[in-house]
């Protein structure tokens, strides 16, 4: 399996010295141009965001946000989903608990490569409709290889052919995920829980992370989503499904605005055969567990040394 291209190291010291952030610069730039020159000066920089506002552009690390400060960003947030795409939602920002790892395993030896899960990704998480774009590929593979780089994922005959095998493949959730070490800009990192996140306001679209990624499993939105008033998901999360806007960087989340609240992944509720398991490593009486303990299981390009949370397995 090949390996992921080589990127040079990328930090927010690297890009911005020890001190100083994306936002803390430019505001010191503000500062010394004035209102109208600074404008000037930001619009080569938002040419790729034409939806992006000056507070979006200088909004702090999420990190950094105080509850007030999310508070209000988040009434910011809904506000201007009400006005974009004439839908109310409801933004939280929720966070991840402390007796809690994510994993996820999939079945093999069952899935029949429908593209429900693709389909659901899609609708839960306020895909732009045109594109049909989702965080899922479902690959077609040949039976005996687990080469993603065979797999087809443009097939359209029926499913499933009896001399093939369906590998959906969407964000690993690596414990050493590569994508975050390439950020220039911190947008994107690691939490408590597992899970890999993306702010959408810091990140900046370099595609660094995209090209670190050894599953193409992160997305690049290179137009504002359009989505009609009625398709538009209202439960949203900062941190997950909420609409992104143009030109940043996106990835499944396994759906932490369910999970996170004791629901299971969007993917999964679509599933007819049962193929895919989602549950908390660290409960002992969880089906996730089991499968871990009783099934052979492997990991998608082992050899990388991401250490993927998304496991897969056959049937004996």
């Amino acid at each position: 399996m090949n390996n992921p291209p080589s990127i040079p190291p990328a930090d927010s010291e690297h890009a911005f010295g020890h001190d100083t952030s994306r936002r803390t610069a430019f505001k010191a730039v503000g500062a010394t141009l004035g209102a109208a020159a600074f404008a000037k000066a930001l619009a080569p920089l938002t040419e790729w965001a034409p939806t992006l506002s000056v507070d979006e552009f200088l909004q702090k690390h999420y990190k950094e946000l105080r509850p007030e400060e999310m508070a209000q960003i988040i009434r910011r947030l809904e506000d201007e989903t009400r006005q974009r795409y004439g839908a109310d939602v409801r933004i939280e920002d929720i966070k991840p608990s402390d007796d809690v790892q994510f994993a996820y395993a999939l079945n093999l030896s069952i899935c029949i490569g429908c593209r429900k899960c693709a389909e659901a990704c899609h609708k839960e998480n306020n895909h732009d409709r045109a594109s049909q774009q989702s965080y899922i590929r479902v690959l077609e593979m040949q039976k005996g290889s687990i080469d993603l780089e065979k797999g087809n994922a443009h097939y359209d005959h029926p499913v499933p052919q009896k001399d093939k095998f369906y590998m959906p493949v969407q964000c690993q959730q690596c414990d050493r995920p590569p994508c975050v070490s390439v950020c220039p800009v911190e947008a994107t990192w690691k939490e408590k829980d597992g899970i890999v996140v993306v702010d959408y306001n810091w990140c900046i679209g370099c595609r660094y992370c995209e090209a670190a990624c050894p599953y193409h499993a992160r997305r690049f939105n290179w137009s504002a989503p359009k989505i009609s008033a009625t398709e538009v998901n209202p439960v949203q999360a900062y941190l997950s499904n909420r609409i992104r806007p143009q030109g940043v960087m996106e990835k499944c989340t396994f759906c932490l605005h369910r999970t996170r609240q004791g629901r299971l992944p969007a993917c999964l509720e679509a599933c007819p055969t049962g193929a895919r398991v989602f549950g908390n490593l660290l409960d002992p009486e969880s089906e996730i567990r089991w499968v871990l303990e009783n099934k052979r299981v492997f990991v998608l390009k082992e050899d990388v040394g991401t250490r993927p949370r998304f496991y897969y397995f056959f049937d004996e």
